[in-house]
C-alpha cells in the first residue's frame, strides 16, 4: 500500500511539473495508476481507491491541470480519453455498487467513497469557473498572455508542499508544446467524437460502419484507404476485422487485398510473417474466410520473398498447417496434441509434389509450440490498437492486479520483470509514430466542450446525492457544485445543460411540496437565490424557474403569517358571505397557532408537483396531522429566509445587463401569467413585481427600456383580455400606476415612447368583450391625460385610438365618457395634440369622426361635426403647418398662374393633404349617415369647410378632394352607368337615403362650390356634368328634377366663363346619356316578346275597339303578369328620364344660345333627332303597345305614356329648331336648320295621318273599313296628338313665302289628306284654311 502511495506521489509531482514533456507517458501511466482504480466500483481495496480519490480531490483543485488533461487527451485522436473517464469514473463511485451486485465494501466505506466522489466532482466544475473568470478577466492575446497565466500555480504549493512556481508549459517550453485556440480543438474533438462514432457502429456491423465513416470524411473511399484506417485506427474489434476482411463482398475482398498488400514480408521467417500477419486481427471462424485470407497471404509472402516457395500454393497450405498447430499446440481442450513428427508427415509433398526441409519445418514446429500466435489485445501491442477496455489499452494485466491488491507485495516483486517488459513494449510501440504536440490553451471557450462531456455525470451525481443523504456536507458540496455548474453552463450560453442544473436546483427546494421539506431543501433555496444574484446577467430561461421558487415562497410566508390569500381579493365581492369567508381564511398566525382547517393552508400541505401551476392539485387527498407538524416546522425553517433576500433579488434587477433584464422580464411575466390564470388561488405577487420592476428599471436607456417595455405590453395585453374581470380590473389598475410614472418623464420631438407604453390600452380596448374593463379603460385614460396633459406627446396617437373605440361602443355611458374627455381636450389643449407629432391632428378627426356616428345621443354626433369645423379653423390658421406663401385669393388669377404657384409650394401642399383629406372624407362619408339631420348637417360644414378655406388649396389638391371627397358623395349615380337596370330607390346609394330637400342642398352646395372656384378647378367640369347628368337619368323624381334644375343653374351662372370645348363636354354627356339608355331599356323590353297574352272571345280589326275590354289577373300567369308589370314600370321611367334630357337641352339652348357654336348647336339637334326618332319608334311597335295595354289591364295599372312621349319629344324638337331659326339665322342656313324642321313637320303629318287611317287609304286600295267610325281609343290618341299637330301647322303657316314655296310640292298632299280626316278639334280646320287661302293659294292662282 506504500508502494502504491508513493506511486501517485510521484506521478502527481511528474503530472504538476512535467506534464507537456511527458504527454505519452502520462497517457499510458494514468489509466493504469488512476482509473483502473477509480473504475473498480464492485470490489475495490478501500485504501488505494481513498488514495486515488485523494489524487484527484488535488487535481482537480489546479484548473489548468484539469484543462490540459481534456485538451491534451479528450481531443486527440491517438490518446485516451481521460478526463471523461474521470469523470465517469467519478458517477460510478457516488452512485456505489449497482444493484444486486456483490461488493466488498462497508456501508461506512461506501458512504465514504460517495461522498469523496462527489467532493471531486465539485471541485473539478469549481476549478473549471475559476478558470473561465481568470481567462475571461484577461481578454489578452494567447501568446503574449500565455507566460503570464497563472491559474494552476496558485494551487501548487497546496498539491506538492513547496513553494508555488511557474506552470509547467512556462518550464518546458520545447518544440513539442504550442498554444491552441478553441477552434481548433473544437475541430479535434469533432473529428475524434465522429470518428469513435463510426468506430462503434463498425464493431456492431462492419459495412454500416465504413459507409458512415466514408459520409462523414472520416475514411477514404477506395480499398487502400479503408485498409490503412483498418489496420491502423484504435479502438476497432480484431474480430470484427477478420470477419469483415474475410467476406465475399467484391468491395470487401478488394479491402481485404490491399490491407494484406499493405506488409512487407521482405526477408521475414515465414512463421514470423504469419505472426506478424495476425497481430493486427483475429481469424475468422468460418473456413471460407480463413481460406480467402490465408490464399492472399500466401500470394504476398511468395512475392515478398519469391525464392522461398516453389509456388504460392505451397505457402497456403504451410500456413493453414501452421494455424491449425497453433490452436492444436495451445488450446487447453485438445488432449492428444500434435507431434513434431505428425507435423512434418502432415506437410509433405506440398512443394510441387516435394517435401520441404525437415529441419525448417521442424524449427517451424517449436517457434509455435513455445510462442502462440496471438493478436496485440492479447499481449503487450500499441496503445494505439486499444478499444473500450484498459487491460486491453495497456496490456498490464500482471501490474493492475498486483497494484489493485489481487497479488501479495512479494509476488508483485517478482512481477517486475514482466512489468517492465510489458512498460518497454508499449513505449517500443509508441516509438514507430511522430511525437505527441502538448497543447495548451487559454480561450475560455473549450469550457463548452468539457462542459458536453462532464454536466450529465455531474447532474447525475449531484442530483442522487442531494437526494438521498441528509448529511450536511455532502449535500451542501452537491450544491455548491450545482452552484458552479450553472456559472459555467450560463456564462457559456449553454442553454439545456444551464436549464437542467437551475431546473434540478429549484426541485429540490420542495417549495412544492412543503410538509416534506428538510434542511437540505432550504439550503438548495439559499442557493438558488444565490443563483440568481451571481449569475443573473446569463441565466435567460433560466429565470423562470428562480421565480417561481421565489414565489411559492412567498405564498408560503404569507401562509405562515395567516394573510388571507390573494384570490380573496380577486373575486366578485358578495356582501356578507364575502366577509365571513374572508375571516375563515384570515388566521392570526399559523406559525404560533397550528390551526389548521383552511383550505388553502390544507392545499399546500398536500403538495403538488413540481411543474403544476398551484400546489395542492390533489385536492382530495388526506392530510394527516403528521403533515401539519411538518409543514409548520416547514414554515420556521424558512424565516431563515427573509424579505429582505427576496426583495434583494427584483431590486438587484437594475443592476442586470439590457440582455438580462429582457429575459428576467419574460420569466417574470410568465410567472405572473401562471399566477393569475390558477383556477383556485390566483395570486398577485409576480404582478406587484413586474410594476417594481418596471420602476425600478425605467430610467435605462432608451433602447433597453422599449425592449423592456415590448414584454410587459404583451403580458399587460394578455393579462388585460382575462376572463377573470378582478384579474383584469388589477392588472390594468398596475398598468394605469406604471403609466402614470411614465408620465413624468418628459419625450423629446419625434420619439415614440409615450405611445408605445399607451398601447396595451388600446389593444385591450379594442379585444375586450368587458364592458366594465373597457369603462376602466376610459376613466384611466382620462385620469391620465387631463392630469398629465404636457406630457402625453406621441401618446395622443394612442389616446385617440382608445376614444375612437369608445365611440363605438354599446353602452352609453363609455361613450358620453370618452366625448367629455374629447370634448375638453378639443376646447382646452388643442394645441399639445400636434406639439411633437403633426399626424396626431389626422387621429383627432378621426375620433371625432366616429362620435358622429354614435347611435346614442344626436347631440353627440352634432357636436362632434362641430368640432371637426373647429379643427378645420385650427388647420387654416396655420396651427399645424405653414400657410402657402402665396394664397389664391383673387378668383380671376389664370389658370397657368395657379400652376405654377402649385408648383412652388408643392411640399406645402402635401401637408395641407395629409391633414385636411382625413378631415374632408371623415364628413364625406357623414352625408351617408341614415339620420338626415346628421346629412345635413355633415354636408352643410363640409361645403362651408371647402368655401371658407378652398383659397389655401391648389389646384393639384383640389383634383384630390374632388376626387375623394366630393365625387364619393354622389358616386351611387355618377359610377354606375347601368343604373337603368335598377330602378329601384334602393338602387342609389347613399342617395337612397336622402330626401328631396337633402338633394337640393347637396346639388345647391356643390354647384356654389364649383362656380365660387372655376377658374381652378374648371377642370373637374367634365365630372360634374356627369353627375348631374347621371341624377337626370335617375328613375326616381326627385332626384331626377333636382339634377336638372341643378345642371341649368350651374349653366346659367358659368355661361359667359365655358369655352367652346366645355360646352361640347356638356351636350355630349347629355346625348352619352340618352344614348346610354338604350341598349338596356330595348333589352329589357323585348322580354316581351316571350309573353302571350290572352285574346279577347270576339276578334275585333280595330284594335281601339278590342282593347275596351277587360282582362282579370287569372287571364295571365303569375309569372308573366310580374315580367309585363316590371316592364311597363321600366318603360314609364325610361320615358321620364328622356324628356328630362329632352328639357335640359331646350333649357340649356334657350339660356345660352347666344355662347354657343354651330358645332355645340349640332350635338343638340342630334339629341333632339335621336330622342324624337326614338319617341316614334316606340308607338310603331304596335303589337307591343298592344301586348303592353292588356298587360296594364289585367295588372290594374296605368298605361306608358307612349303617345305623351312622342308629342313632347317632337314638340320641343319643333321649339328647338324655330327658336334657332329666329335667333340665329345665319347659324340656321349654315346648319340648314329650315330644311330640317320642314322634315319634322312632314313627320308629325305622317304620323297623325297614320293615327287617323288616312294614310292607308291612299296606299292600300283594299282597305275596307276606312269609312268606319273611329274607336274611343283612337280618338283619345287624335286628341292627344292634336296639340302636336298645330304647332306644326303653325310652324309651316310662320314659314317665309319663298320657303314655303320650296316645301310646297312635299306639304301639298298631306295637306290634302288632313283636310280629308276627323279632326277632334276645329282649330285644326281654321289653320289649314287660313294654309291653303294665305300660302297654296297665291301659287296656285
Amino acid at each position: 500500500m506504500a508502494i502504491f502511495q508513493l506511486q501517485c506521489s510521484i506521478f502527481m509531482m511528474l503530472l504538476v511539473k512535467f506534464r507537456s514533456g511527458l504527454k505519452e507517458e502520462i497517457g499510458i501511466f494514468f489509466p493504469m495508476l488512476v482509473l483502473r482504480v477509480l473504475e473498480n466500483v464492485n470490489q475495490p481495496s478501500f485504501l488505494q481507491k481513498m488514495t486515488v480519490l485523494n489524487f484527484l480531490d488535488k487535481i482537480s483543485q489546479d484548473s489548468q491541470i484539469i484543462v490540459d488533461i481534456f485538451v491534451n487527451y479528450d481531443c486527440d485522436v491517438d490518446a485516451p480519453n481521460i478526463y471523461e473517464r474521470i469523470v465517469n469514473g467519478l458517477l460510478k463511485t457516488a452512485l456505489g455498487p449497482p444493484p444486486g451486485s456483490t461488493t466488498t465494501l462497508s456501508s461506512v466505506q461506501d458512504i465514504t467513497f460517495r461522498h469523496e466522489s462527489v467532493k471531486c466532482l465539485a471541485s473539478i466544475i469549481g476549478s473549471m469557473g475559476a478558470w473561465m473568470d481568470q481567462k475571461l478577466r484577461t481578454k489578452d492575446s494567447y501568446l503574449s498572455k500565455s507566460s503570464e497565466s497563472s491559474t494552476s500555480t496558485e494551487n501548487h504549493s497546496t498539491l506538492n508542499g513547496e513553494d508555488a512556481s511557474a506552470p509547467d508549459y512556462d518550464l518546458h517550453s520545447e518544440m513539442n508544446s504550442e498554444m491552441s485556440d478553441a477552434a481548433t480543438l473544437e475541430q479535434r474533438r469533432a473529428y475524434k467524437i465522429e470518428l469513435q462514432k463510426g468506430i462503434s457502429i463498425f464493431n456492431r456491423k462492419p459495412s454500416k460502419g465504413i459507409e458512415f465513416l466514408m459520409n462523414a470524411k472520416k475514411v477514404g473511399g477506395s480499398p487502400e484507404e479503408v485498409a490503412t484506417f483498418l489496420k491502423n485506427t484504435t479502438g476497432l474489434n480484431e474480430t470484427v476485422i477478420g470477419d469483415y476482411l474475410g467476406e465475399r463482398d467484391v468491395f470487401c475482398l478488394r479491402v481485404m487485398h490491399a490491407y494484406v498488400d499493405s506488409f512487407n514480408f521482405k526477408e521475414m521467417d515465414f512463421g514470423e510473417a504469419i505472426r506478424f500477419f495476425l497481430r493486427g486481427f483475429r481469424l475468422p471462424g468460418e473456413a471460407q474466410k480463413i481460406d480467402r485470407i490465408m490464399e492472399k497471404f500466401a500470394e504476398r509472402y511468395c512475392k515478398c520473398n519469391p525464392d522461398s516457395f516453389t509456388s504460392a500454393d505451397t505457402a497456403y497450405v504451410l500456413a493453414y498447417s501452421v494455424i491449425m498447430l497453433n490452436t492444436d499446440a495451445h488450446n487447453s481442450m485438445v488432449k492428444d496434441k500434435m507431434s513434431k513428427a505428425d507435423f512434418i508427415r502432415n506437410n509433405r509433398g506440398i512443394d510441387d509434389g516435394k517435401d520441404l526441409p525437415e529441419e525448417f519445418l521442424g524449427t517451424l514446429y517449436d517457434q509455435i509450440v513455445k510462442n502462440e500466435i496471438k493478436m496485440s489485445a492479447d499481449s503487450s501491442v500499441p496503445q494505439g490498437k486499444q478499444a473500450n477496455s484498459l487491460n486491453k489499452l495497456l496490456g498490464l494485466d500482471g501490474i493492475l492486479n498486483l497494484v489493485t491488491g489481487k497479488q501479495t507485495e512479494e509476488k508483485a516483486l517478482g512481477a517486475n520483470g514482466l512489468l517492465i517488459r510489458q512498460i518497454q513494449e508499449q513505449f517500443k510501440a509508441k516509438s514507430g509514430k511522430s511525437g505527441s504536440i502538448y497543447h495548451v490553451v487559454t480561450d475560455a471557450a473549450i469550457l463548452r466542450f468539457m462542459v458536453e462531456v462532464c454536466w450529465g455525470p455531474m447532474l447525475a451525481a449531484f442530483s442522487v446525492t442531494l437526494d438521498q443523504s441528509d448529511d450536511r456536507l455532502a449535500t451542501s458540496q452537491c450544491l455548491q457544485g450545482f452552484q458552479c455548474a450553472v456559472h459555467v453552463t450560463a456564462v457559456m450560453s449553454m442553454q439545456t445543460q444551464r436549464d437542467a442544473f437551475v431546473t434540478s436546483v429549484a426541485k429540490f427546494t420542495y417549495l412544492h411540496c412543503a410538509a416534506d421539506m428538510k434542511l437540505k431543501n432550504v439550503d438548495a433555496v439559499k442557493a438558488i437565490i444565490s443563483i440568481a444574484i451571481e449569475d443573473g446577467n446569463n441565466l435567460q430561461d433560466a429565470w423562470e424557474h428562480i421565480l417561481t421558487c421565489l414565489s411559492r415562497i412567498e405564498h408560503l410566508q404569507l401562509l405562515g403569517e395567516g394573510a388571507p390569500p390573494d384570490a380573496s381579493y380577486l373575486t366578485p365581492s358578495n356582501g356578507e358571505t364575502d366577509e365571513k369567508a374572508l375571516k375563515s381564511i384570515g388566521h392570526p398566525s399559523l406559525k404560533k397557532k397550528g390551526t389548521l382547517q383552511n383550505p388553502a393552508v390544507m392545499a399546500v400541505v398536500r403538495g403538488g408537483s413540481y411543474d403544476s401551476t398551484t400546489v395542492g392539485v390533489n385536492s382530495l387527498g388526506l392530510v394527516t396531522p403528521g403533515q401539519i407538524i411538518n409543514f409548520i416546522s416547514n414554515l420556521n425553517l424558512l424565516d431563515q429566509i427573509g424579505n429582505f433576500e427576496l426583495n434583494h433579488v427584483f431590486a438587484n434587477s437594475q443592476r442586470l445587463n439590457s440582455e438580462a433584464i429582457v429575459a428576467f422580464v419574460k420569466a417574470l411575466c410568465k410567472v405572473s401569467i401562471s399566477e393569475l390564470q390558477s383556477p383556485t388561488d390566483p395570486r398577485v405577487f409576480s404582478l406587484t413585481k413586474i410594476v417594481e420592476i418596471a420602476h425600478y428599471n425605467m430610467n435605462r436607456i432608451r433602447l433597453v427600456w422599449s425592449r423592456i417595455w415590448n414584454v410587459l405590453s404583451d403580458f399587460f395585453v394578455s393579462v388585460g383580455l382575462s376572463e377573470n374581470l378582478s384579474v383584469a380590473i388589477f392588472v390594468m389598475d398596475s398598468l394605469r400606476q406604471l403609466a402614470m410614472k411614465f408620465l413624468e418623464r418628459e419625450e423629446l420631438a419625434n420619439y415614440n415612447f409615450q405611445n408605445e407604453f399607451l398601447r396595451p390600452f388600446v389593444i385591450v380596448m379594442q379585444k375586450s368583450s368587458s364592458t366594465e374593463i373597457r369603462e376602466l379603460i376610459v376613466r384611466c385614460i382620462s385620469q391620465m391625460v387631463l392630469s398629465r396633459v404636457s406630457n402625453v406627446k406621441s401618446g395622443w396617437k394612442s389616446v385617440f385610438m382608445v376614444f375612437t373605440v369608445a365611440a363605438s361602443d354599446e353602452r352609453k355611458n363609455v361613450v358620453l365618457l370618452a366625448f367629455e374627455t374629447m370634448e375638453k381636450i378639443v376646447r382646452e389643449y388643442f394645441p399639445y395634440i400636434t406639439e411633437t407629432e403633426r399626424t396626431t391632428f389626422t387621429d383627432c378627426v378621426r375620433c371625432l369622426t366616429t362620435f358622429t356616428n354614435s347611435r346614442f345621443n344626436s347631440d353627440v354626433s352634432l357636436n362632434a361635426i362641430a368640432f371637426l369645423r373647429f379643427c378645420a379653423l385650427k388647420l387654416a390658421d396655420g396651427g399645424l403647418i405653414c400657410n402657402v406663401k402665396s394664397r389664391v385669393d383673387d378668383l380671376s388669377i389664370p389658370i397657368v398662374d395657379e400652376i405654377a404657384l402649385d408648383v412652388e409650394n408643392h411640399s406645402n401642399q402635401d401637408d395641407h393633404a395629409s391633414f385636411w383629406i382625413p378631415l374632408l372624407t371623415g364628413l364625406s362619408e357623414l352625408t351617408s349617415d341614415p339620420r338626415s339631420a346628421i346629412q345635413k348637417s355633415a354636408l352643410e360644414v363640409l361645403f362651408n369647410i371647402l368655401n371658407d378655406h378652398g383659397h389655401l388649396f391648389s389646384h393639384s389638391f383640389w383634383i384630390t378632394v374632388f376626387n375623394t371627397v366630393i365625387f364619393p358623395i354622389f358616386s351611387g349615380v355618377s359610377d354606375k352607368k347601368d343604373v337603368k337596370d335598377q330602378p329601384t330607390l334602393a338602387s342609389l346609394h347613399p342617395e337612397s337615403t336622402w330626401d328631396s330637400e337633402t338633394f337640393a342642398v347637396a346639388f345647391q352646395c356643390v354647384v356654389d362650390l364649383f362656380v365660387s372656384f372655376f377658374n381652378v378647378i374648371r377642370s373637374q367640369l367634365q365630372s360634374i356634368v356627369s353627375i348631374l347628368v347621371g341624377f337626370v337619368r335617375s328613375p326616381i323624381k326627385g332626384p331626377a328634377s333636382t339634377g336638372v334644375a341643378a345642371l341649368l343653374r350651374l349653366a346659367g351662372e358659368l355661361s359667359s366663363r365655358i369655352s367652346e370645348d366645355e360646352w361640347r363636354e356638356i351636350f355630349l354627356a347629355l346625348k352619352e346619356a340618352a344614348a346610354s339608355l338604350l341598349p338596356g331599356f330595348m333589352k329589357v323590353l323585348r322580354t316581351m316578346d316571350d309573353i302571350e297574352m290572352p285574346e279577347s272571345p270576339h276578334r275585333y280589326v280595330d284594335m281601339d275597339v278590342s282593347s275596351d275590354h277587360g282582362f282579370t289577373n287569372e287571364d295571365l300567369p303569375d309569372e308573366n303578369l310580374q315580367t309585363a308589370a316590371y316592364v311597363v314600370s321600366r318603360v314609364k321611367s325610361h320615358i321620364a328620364v328622356q324628356l328630362l334630357i329632352v328639357q335640359v337641352a331646350s333649357g340649356l339652348y334657350k339660356a345660352n344660345w347666344q355662347f354657343l357654336s354651330a358645332a355645340n348647336v349640332r350635338i343638340l339637334v342630334d339629341i333632339f333627332t335621336s330622342i324624337a326618332s326614338h319617341a316614334h319608334q316606340l308607338n310603331s311597335e304596335k303589337s307591343l303597345l298592344r301586348k303592353l295595354q292588356k298587360g296594364c289591364s289585367i295588372a290594374g295599372i296605368s298605361d306608358p305614356p307612349m303617345v305623351h312621349f312622342e308629342n313632347e319629344s317632337y314638340e320641343n324638337y319643333l321649339d328647338f329648331l324655330q327658336d334657332l331659326l329666329k335667333d340665329n339665322p345665319s347659324m340656321s342656313e349654315a346648319l340648314n336648320i329650315e330644311e330640317q324642321l320642314a322634315g319634322v313637320c312632314e313627320k308629325i303629318f305622317l304620323i297623325y295621318l297614320n293615327c287617323t287611317g288616312s294614310e292607308a287609304v291612299q296606299r292600300n286600295n283594299t282597305a275596307i273599313h276606312w269609312n268606319l267610325p273611329l274607336g274611343s281609343a283612337k280618338k283619345e290618341e287624335l286628341a292627344a296628338r292634336t296639340s302636336l299637330l298645330l304647332s306644326a301647322l303653325r310652324v309651316l303657316n310662320d314659314l317665309e313665302r319663298d320657303s314655303f314655296r320650296s316645301h310646297a310640292r312635299q306639304f301639298f298632299p298631306l295637306l290634302v289628306d288632313l283636310v280629308r280626316c276627323e279632326h277632334n278639334s276645329g282649330e285644326v280646320q281654321g289653320i289649314l284654311s287660313n294654309i291653303f287661302q294665305s300660302c297654296i293659294g297665291p301659287i296656285i292662282m
